[in-house]
């Protein structure tokens, strides 16, 4: 059970006061690899925190389903229930007729575990016939480092990559830039 206290302070731990961008990254190993960078040069990573943003669904078929694979799916489901509940039954009824007790169950779960699978693929009406794998990642990873270290973050990382600090700074300086002139635009009267 999760109590108040106990929220508040794992919301604590994922938090900065006052978070500054030491850079973006197309992948989590990049991201990992700055500031794994940063903890070798004594940085206080504790001050650091990757945020993955803009999520997406990426699911990769990984092949066809078809009424044997379900069956046999559910039939080694079933077995693996059937081998716990026998080894169950042995500890509260002892050794004696085990190897009976543990096949009896496997066989009892393996036919549960096809009927069962059967089922529940019949109900779908064939509405998903393929097998997949899923899973949601980010699209980019941005290193946030607690204000007072972010120019030796800075500074660390551009050691690490300087190309890639150099692109940084312009993308600023293009942003700040641009900022400039949409302040002077808004300022001016307009032309008639």
């Amino acid at each position: 059970m999760t109590t108040p206290a106990m929220s508040a302070a794992r919301e604590n731990v994922l938090r900065l006061n006052y978070p500054m961008s030491l850079g973006t990254y197309d992948t989590y190993a990049e991201a990992q690899k700055a500031v794994d960078y940063l903890a070798d040069k004594d940085f206080p990573v504790q001050d650091v925190m990757l945020v993955g943003t803009d999520l997406k669904q990426i699911e990769r078929v990984t092949g066809r389903l078809t009424t044997g694979r379900v069956l046999l799916g559910g039939a080694l489901s079933g077995v693996w229930i059937g081998v716990f509940v026998g080894l169950v039954f042995t500890l509260f009824e002892g050794m004696d007729g085990m190897m009976i007790r543990l096949t009896s169950t496997m066989l009892m779960g393996a036919v549960f575990g096809l009927v069962w699978a059967w089922l529940g693929y019949r109900m779908t009406g064939g509405q998903r016939d393929f097998t997949s794998v899923t899973q949601v990642v980010a699209t980019r990873y941005e290193v946030l480092v607690e204000h007072k270290h972010a120019a030796r973050g800075r500074e660390l990382l551009a050691e690490l990559d300087p190309m890639r600090a150099a692109q940084e700074q312009l993308r600023a300086n293009q942003a700040q830039a641009q900022a400039a002139y949409d302040r002077q635009q808004s300022t001016e009267p307009p032309t008639p």
